[in-house]
Protein backbone atom coordinates (compact mmCIF):
# COMPACT_ATOMS: atom_id res chain seq x y z
CA UNK A 1 0.00 0.00 0.00
CA UNK A 2 1.36 3.44 -0.90
CA UNK A 3 0.19 6.90 0.10
CA UNK A 4 0.57 9.19 -2.89
CA UNK A 5 1.52 12.83 -2.83
CA UNK A 6 -1.43 14.84 -4.12
CA UNK A 7 -0.18 18.27 -3.06
CA UNK A 8 3.13 19.68 -1.87
CA UNK A 9 3.43 22.79 0.26
CA UNK A 10 6.41 24.79 -0.94
CA UNK A 11 8.17 27.34 1.27
CA UNK A 12 10.45 29.80 -0.53
CA UNK A 13 11.58 33.41 -0.81
CA UNK A 14 9.39 36.36 -1.69
CA UNK A 15 12.53 37.96 -3.11
CA UNK A 16 14.59 36.80 -6.11
CA UNK A 17 17.96 36.59 -4.35
CA UNK A 18 21.17 37.42 -6.17
CA UNK A 19 21.48 34.27 -8.31
CA UNK A 20 19.18 34.60 -11.35
CA UNK A 21 19.40 30.84 -11.96
CA UNK A 22 17.32 30.23 -8.81
CA UNK A 23 14.33 31.89 -10.49
CA UNK A 24 14.55 29.46 -13.41
CA UNK A 25 15.02 26.48 -11.10
CA UNK A 26 12.05 27.53 -8.96
CA UNK A 27 9.92 27.91 -12.08
CA UNK A 28 11.01 24.41 -13.13
CA UNK A 29 9.97 23.03 -9.73
CA UNK A 30 6.47 24.45 -10.15
CA UNK A 31 6.25 23.14 -13.70
CA UNK A 32 7.63 19.76 -12.63
CA UNK A 33 5.05 19.37 -9.89
CA UNK A 34 2.23 20.20 -12.30
CA UNK A 35 3.55 17.83 -14.96
CA UNK A 36 3.50 15.04 -12.37
CA UNK A 37 -0.09 15.87 -11.42
CA UNK A 38 0.94 17.21 -8.01
CA UNK A 39 -0.78 20.35 -6.77
CA UNK A 40 1.19 23.27 -5.37
CA UNK A 41 0.28 24.87 -2.05
CA UNK A 42 2.28 28.01 -1.31
CA UNK A 43 2.13 31.34 0.44
CA UNK A 44 0.17 33.13 -2.30
CA UNK A 45 2.87 35.69 -3.05
CA UNK A 46 3.44 37.35 -6.40
CA UNK A 47 7.13 38.24 -6.04
CA UNK A 48 10.49 36.51 -6.00
CA UNK A 49 10.81 32.75 -5.99
CA UNK A 50 7.19 32.48 -4.81
CA UNK A 51 6.10 34.05 -8.09
CA UNK A 52 8.42 31.81 -10.08
CA UNK A 53 7.33 28.49 -8.56
CA UNK A 54 3.65 29.40 -8.85
CA UNK A 55 4.05 30.62 -12.45
CA UNK A 56 5.75 27.38 -13.45
CA UNK A 57 2.86 25.37 -12.08
CA UNK A 58 0.23 27.63 -13.65
CA UNK A 59 1.93 27.56 -17.05
CA UNK A 60 1.86 23.76 -16.97
CA UNK A 61 -1.86 23.74 -16.12
CA UNK A 62 -1.38 22.66 -12.53
CA UNK A 63 -3.42 23.27 -9.42
CA UNK A 64 -2.01 26.23 -7.47
CA UNK A 65 -3.43 27.06 -4.06
CA UNK A 66 -2.24 30.19 -2.29
CA UNK A 67 -2.67 30.93 1.40
CA UNK A 68 -1.91 34.53 2.32
CA UNK A 69 -2.56 36.83 5.30
CA UNK A 70 -4.98 39.70 4.70
CA UNK A 71 -2.31 42.30 5.54
CA UNK A 72 -0.21 41.03 2.63
CA UNK A 73 -3.18 41.21 0.26
CA UNK A 74 -3.74 44.81 1.36
CA UNK A 75 -0.10 45.56 0.46
CA UNK A 76 -0.71 43.93 -2.95
CA UNK A 77 1.88 41.22 -2.36
CA UNK A 78 -0.38 38.40 -3.56
CA UNK A 79 -1.62 36.92 -6.82
CA UNK A 80 -5.23 36.79 -7.93
CA UNK A 81 -4.85 34.33 -10.82
CA UNK A 82 -4.50 31.10 -8.83
CA UNK A 83 -6.70 28.01 -8.76
CA UNK A 84 -7.65 28.97 -5.20
CA UNK A 85 -6.60 31.79 -2.91
CA UNK A 86 -7.33 31.57 0.80
CA UNK A 87 -7.03 34.83 2.73
CA UNK A 88 -6.34 34.32 6.44
CA UNK A 89 -5.77 36.70 9.33
CA UNK A 90 -2.43 35.55 10.74
CA UNK A 91 0.79 33.82 9.80
CA UNK A 92 -0.13 31.02 12.21
CA UNK A 93 -3.38 30.42 10.31
CA UNK A 94 -1.46 30.48 7.05
CA UNK A 95 0.93 27.73 8.11
CA UNK A 96 -1.84 25.62 9.65
CA UNK A 97 -3.94 25.81 6.47
CA UNK A 98 -0.97 25.01 4.24
CA UNK A 99 -0.25 21.96 6.40
CA UNK A 100 -3.89 20.90 6.22
CA UNK A 101 -3.97 21.17 2.42
CA UNK A 102 -0.67 19.41 1.67
CA UNK A 103 0.72 15.88 1.95
CA UNK A 104 4.39 16.91 2.12
CA UNK A 105 6.62 19.97 2.46
CA UNK A 106 9.38 21.16 0.14
CA UNK A 107 11.75 23.97 1.04
CA UNK A 108 13.33 26.01 -1.75
CA UNK A 109 15.84 28.85 -1.13
CA UNK A 110 14.61 31.61 1.12
CA UNK A 111 15.32 33.77 4.13
CA UNK A 112 14.08 34.05 7.70
CA UNK A 113 10.42 33.51 6.85
CA UNK A 114 11.21 30.38 4.83
CA UNK A 115 13.43 29.04 7.61
CA UNK A 116 10.80 29.75 10.24
CA UNK A 117 8.14 27.95 8.22
CA UNK A 118 10.10 24.80 7.45
CA UNK A 119 11.56 24.48 10.95
CA UNK A 120 8.13 24.85 12.52
CA UNK A 121 6.53 22.10 10.44
CA UNK A 122 9.63 19.94 10.97
CA UNK A 123 9.26 20.31 14.73
CA UNK A 124 5.52 19.59 14.42
CA UNK A 125 6.40 16.31 12.69
CA UNK A 126 8.68 15.21 15.46
CA UNK A 127 6.35 16.00 18.32
CA UNK A 128 3.39 14.35 16.61
CA UNK A 129 1.30 17.31 15.46
CA UNK A 130 1.78 16.52 11.77
CA UNK A 131 3.13 13.44 10.02
CA UNK A 132 3.82 14.92 6.58
CA UNK A 133 7.41 14.45 5.38
CA UNK A 134 9.81 17.31 4.73
CA UNK A 135 12.46 17.92 2.06
CA UNK A 136 15.03 20.60 1.42
CA UNK A 137 15.72 21.17 -2.27
CA UNK A 138 19.37 22.09 -1.94
CA UNK A 139 19.71 24.12 -5.14
CA UNK A 140 23.32 25.17 -5.60
CA UNK A 141 24.09 23.94 -2.08
CA UNK A 142 22.09 26.83 -0.59
CA UNK A 143 20.99 24.82 2.48
CA UNK A 144 24.33 23.11 3.18
CA UNK A 145 25.58 25.66 5.79
CA UNK A 146 22.25 25.50 7.65
CA UNK A 147 22.21 21.70 7.64
CA UNK A 148 25.85 21.65 8.79
CA UNK A 149 24.86 23.86 11.73
CA UNK A 150 22.11 21.39 12.63
CA UNK A 151 24.66 18.56 12.60
CA UNK A 152 26.59 20.61 15.16
CA UNK A 153 23.47 20.68 17.35
CA UNK A 154 23.22 16.90 16.99
CA UNK A 155 26.83 16.58 18.11
CA UNK A 156 26.09 18.88 21.06
CA UNK A 157 23.16 16.68 22.12
CA UNK A 158 20.33 19.12 21.38
CA UNK A 159 18.81 17.35 18.36
CA UNK A 160 18.45 13.59 18.02
CA UNK A 161 20.29 12.21 15.00
CA UNK A 162 17.08 10.45 13.86
CA UNK A 163 15.35 13.84 13.56
CA UNK A 164 18.00 15.07 11.15
CA UNK A 165 18.08 11.79 9.24
CA UNK A 166 14.30 11.95 8.77
CA UNK A 167 14.44 15.03 6.55
CA UNK A 168 15.07 14.57 2.82
CA UNK A 169 17.89 16.62 1.31
CA UNK A 170 17.91 16.50 -2.49
CA UNK A 171 19.61 18.23 -5.40
CA UNK A 172 16.65 17.94 -7.79
CA UNK A 173 12.88 17.56 -7.76
CA UNK A 174 12.85 13.87 -8.74
CA UNK A 175 15.10 12.95 -5.82
CA UNK A 176 13.09 15.13 -3.43
CA UNK A 177 9.78 13.54 -4.46
CA UNK A 178 11.27 10.04 -4.27
CA UNK A 179 12.51 10.73 -0.74
CA UNK A 180 9.18 12.20 0.35
CA UNK A 181 7.31 9.18 -1.07
CA UNK A 182 9.69 6.80 0.72
CA UNK A 183 8.94 8.57 4.03
CA UNK A 184 5.20 8.29 3.39
CA UNK A 185 5.50 4.58 2.55
CA UNK A 186 7.58 3.93 5.68
CA UNK A 187 4.92 5.58 7.84
CA UNK A 188 2.20 3.42 6.33
CA UNK A 189 4.30 0.33 6.98
CA UNK A 190 4.84 1.40 10.59
CA UNK A 191 1.10 1.95 11.08
CA UNK A 192 0.22 -1.44 9.55
CA UNK A 193 2.75 -3.18 11.81
CA UNK A 194 1.68 -1.14 14.87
Amino acid sequence: MSRSIRRVAVFCASSPGVDPDLARQSYDVGRGLAERGIGLVYGGGGYGLMRDVSQGALDAGGEVIGVIPRSMVEREWGRDDLTELHVVETMHERKAMMAELADAFLCLPGGLGTLEEIVEVWSWRHIGFNDDPIAFLNLGGIWTPFLDALHGLVDAGFIRRAVLEDVVVAEDLDAALAGLTDRLDAEIGDKLRG
